[in-house]
């Protein structure tokens, strides 16, 4: 991800927070960071792609109705999972998509 995608995507976080009323801490005690470091994010200081960048922005994408496609073709480790686990094939897709679906059951309230 590039840094001027970086930064947009911690611009957008920041604006669903503030049109959802998410506080800092919250994302925080979701994502095990601190207050300070989601504050970093969110203001797009010296962000980076890293993990905690998106935990954050995944934690707060899903106030705005889910995690939209480009979310998930640039996170890596996901990408990653599906090449190492995946097939190939039409069936093992399928497959795939319905443990990944029943996972949301873990998904916060």
């Amino acid at each position: 991800m590039i840094e001027s995608e970086v930064k947009a995507r911690a611009a957008n976080a920041r604006r669903i927070c503030l049109a959802h009323g998410i506080a800092q801490a919250d994302i925080a005690a979701h994502v095990g960071a601190s207050q300070s470091q989601v504050s970093r994010i969110l203001k797009g200081e010296g962000v980076r792609a890293s993990r905690l960048f998106e935990e954050v922005c995944l934690f707060v994408e899903r106030f705005e109705g889910g995690v939209g496609a480009d979310a998930v073709r640039s996170n890596r480790e996901l990408i990653e999972a599906l090449q190492t686990t995946w097939d190939g094939s039409a069936s093992h897709a399928k497959a795939l998509a319905a443990v990944i679906r029943s996972l949301a059951i873990l998904k916060p309230a």
